[in-house]
């Protein structure tokens, strides 16, 4: 089951997704996907870096013992067809493919084997970063870094899933997550150890190797398998 929020002629609803229906608990709504909004509103984003071998390789990383993690805030959150505003204080914009999942239920101190059972589902992100900027938070904390969407996927085995990332047509990223070096449920397991958990709130799980630069005019396509495609163009930030 795919489930979406929109907006509507009777506001935000959200419900199951349809081949351009949303089927909420009070009426059926005709939408196209630029009607579709980012599908959860969480609280944060928490997102997992150095998850793959390969992209430790290229980027010159040291093996992580555990999941090395950072936060992205509320407001970096925008949905499938926003823009990715280009800010004018980076020269060097990046865009990275995630498989995300969302928290159903709040939650904290989870075993592994838990994680299935208060997880919603699963969408996908693009971790934009502004890699000369330094530190974390200016990097990737920003206004529409975190682009969500475009719906949750209910049904899914998250562990050995293909996904590619396409940028302006030509394809620069191609993976499966059987690759990562902590699997999705041990992530969520680690970070309900330190974190309690909110109904919404979205783990990422790390990009695969080849996050590389994007300008303006560039549309950026995420698939994974099994969830579907998120796609934003990148724009000038007037």
């Amino acid at each position: 089951m795919r489930l979406a929020r929109a907006e509507t002629a009777d506001g935000v609803r959200e419900g199951e997704y349809r081949d351009g229906v949303l089927v909420a608990d009070d009426a059926e709504y005709e939408v196209d996907e630029t009607d579709l909004l980012a599908p959860c509103d969480p609280d944060a984003l928490f997102c997992v870096g150095r998850n793959y071998a390969a992209t430790l390789d290229q980027m010159d990383y040291e093996r992580p013992e555990e999941p090395d993690f950072f936060i992205k805030p509320p407001h970096s959150v925008v949905g499938h067809r926003d823009p990715i505003p280009y800010p004018e204080w980076t020269d060097e914009l990046t865009y990275a493919g995630e498989l995300v999942a969302v928290i159903d239920e709040p939650c904290a101190d989870l075993d592994p084997a838990d994680v299935p059972g208060v997880v919603r589902g699963y969408t996908l992100m693009n971790d934009v970063d502004a890699l000369d900027q330094q530190g974390r938070t200016a990097r990737k904390a920003f206004t529409a870094s975190g682009p969500l969407g475009p719906w949750i996927e209910t049904d899914l085995d998250p562990t050995s899933i293909d996904m590619h990332t396409d940028v302006a047509g030509e394809r620069r990223q191609e993976a499966n997550t059987e690759l990562m070096l902590f699997d999705p449920y041990e992530v969520v397991s680690f970070l309900s150890r330190r974190f309690r958990f909110r109904a919404g709130d979205c783990i990422a799980f790390g990009s695969p190797a080849n996050p590389g630069v994007v300008e303006p005019g560039d549309t950026v396509e995420i698939t994974y398998d099994g969830v579907g495609t998120l796609s934003n163009a990148v724009v000038a930030d007037d």
